[in-house]
């Protein structure tokens, strides 16, 4: 035997098609597989019922082989989206912040965490919380249920 160790998960070199074959994914395999053998058996039944005189079964004869048509094509997704190699996140983008908005492990808003900007921020918040006030007394009666306030 050769002491060389298995890939670890996630590594470069591993095919990615690997994830399709651990036991989580085995499981699914077959519960795919179990639904559509079941949904193909119900629609033989409804067939089956059908010829012997249930008119409403014709439409279930129909619509238990649509339903395993979805299933199919709803796995074959689910596998081509597992198996799509992860999207480059790059460099992070700054995204600007409402105001009064704080990034978590900041204190006050300021970015440095020394509350140096506590002060303005406060302003800037008061006037913003004003405004959105004012919105809402102006929006009052707007909606279509006048009575409801």
């Amino acid at each position: 035997m050769s002491d060389v160790p298995a890939p670890a998960p996630g590594r470069l070199d591993e095919p990615r098609w690997r994830v399709l074959v651990t036991p989580r994914w085995l499981g699914w395999h077959l519960f795919a597989v179990a639904a559509v053998v079941g949904m193909a058996w119900l629609g033989d039944w409804q067939f089956r019922r059908a010829i012997s005189g249930n008119t409403l079964s014709w439409a279930y004869t129909f619509e238990w082989p649509i339903f395993a048509v979805f299933g199919v094509v709803f796995w074959i997704k689910t596998v081509r989206d597992e198996l799509r190699p992860p999207a480059d996140a790059g460099d992070p983008v700054e995204i600007e912040l409402p105001v009064g908005a704080r990034r978590p492990g900041t204190t006050d808003g300021d970015e440095s965490g020394d509350g140096a900007g506590a002060a303005e921020d406060d302003v800037e918040l008061a006037e913003y919380n004003a405004y959105l006030a004012r919105l809402a007394t102006e929006a009052r009666g707007h909606g279509r249920w006048h009575g409801l306030r």
